[in-house]
């Protein structure tokens, strides 16, 4: 992802194959982290679009600038690190070299808890990780000296994850009503919001307010990425998928509706999704929601 320091650019030029490490949190950090990742090698795809999953995406990037932003709006290439706020359509990233970075996935309610930024702030933006959260830049200092003595993408995320430990703010409020929200629109996407706000004690736009504040989209935006990323995990794309079973299944009430959803998550069509999972990864390196060109 980005260049600073001599020891990971020199890394990242010696043309590595492409690695990645991706671990859950420990214990009570769970309840802010989806996922720490970190990656190093060259991609196979030159460009990819990413669907959105509800929550923010941080990364410190070690080695070339990294392309992110909407198809709709201005990518720029991130230099230190980005944040990707919360999103109902795809992302691109496009490294501009090798990949070298280490980063987490935020759970949809963790953004404000882990790094003090209000969601709604970044919502549909990427924006330079240090620029939102300066601790990012001292971080990123710890790991050009750990990549530099040698350490595995393991301890990368080791790094980061001890990091984020360390400042974590939960006593933000309506933070507990609205992570319970999102556990009943988990359980069941199609679960009316108002039904979700009274099972909560609050009014229907009570809950929209708070929701918008703490996760950065409205209940209904969040249940509807929820219901696409199951169906992404659920189909095999090297089978043939049958789109008019899958919508009625999953609460769609026609493959047109289906079709209009799945094309404003991920930029693409059903069709143009399997063709694209088909021609970037074998049977047994399943990427939902990730769609690899050039």
């Amino acid at each position: 992802m980005v260049g600073a320091a001599h020891p990971v650019t020199d890394v990242g030029a010696q043309r590595a194959p492409f690695e990645s490490h991706y671990r859950p949190p420990a214990g009570e950090l769970g309840r802010f982290v989806e996922t720490f990742w970190a990656a190093h090698g060259q991609l196979k795809a030159t460009r990819e679009l990413i669907a959105p999953t509800g929550s923010t995406v941080a990364a410190i990037i070690l080695g070339p600038p990294i392309i992110q932003g909407h198809p709709g709006g201005q990518p720029s290439p991130m230099r230190r690190g980005f944040l990707i706020g919360p999103h109902e359509g795809p992302i691109i990233n496009q490294p501009t070299g090798q990949t070298f970075a280490v980063g987490f996935v935020t759970t949809p309610v963790g953004c404000e808890a882990l790094l003090g930024v209000r969601p709604a702030a970044v919502r549909a933006r990427a924006v330079e990780l240090d620029a939102v959260w300066p601790p990012a830049s001292a971080l990123r200092k710890v790991l050009v000296q750990a990549v530099a003595a040698g350490a595995p993408l393991s301890e990368l995320v080791d790094v980061v994850e001890a990091a984020l430990a360390k400042n974590v703010q939960c006593s933000i409020p309506g933070f507990e009503r609205c992570e319970a929200a999102i556990r009943l629109l988990q359980e069941d996407p199609m679960i009316p919001v108002p039904v979700v706000a009274s099972r909560l004690g609050l009014a229907h736009g009570s809950l929209d307010r708070e929701f918008a504040r703490i996760v950065g989209l409205s209940p209904r935006s969040m249940a509807r990425i929820i219901r696409l990323r199951r169906l992404l995990a659920d189909i095999d794309v090297h089978q043939r998928v049958r789109w008019a079973e899958v919508a009625t299944g999953l609460g769609w009430f026609d493959q047109a509706h289906l079709i209009r959803d799945f094309s404003r998550h991920t930029g693409v069509t059903p069709g143009e999704y399997l063709a694209a999972q088909r021609a970037g990864y074998p049977p047994d390196q399943a990427a939902p929601g990730f769609v690899p060109s050039g």
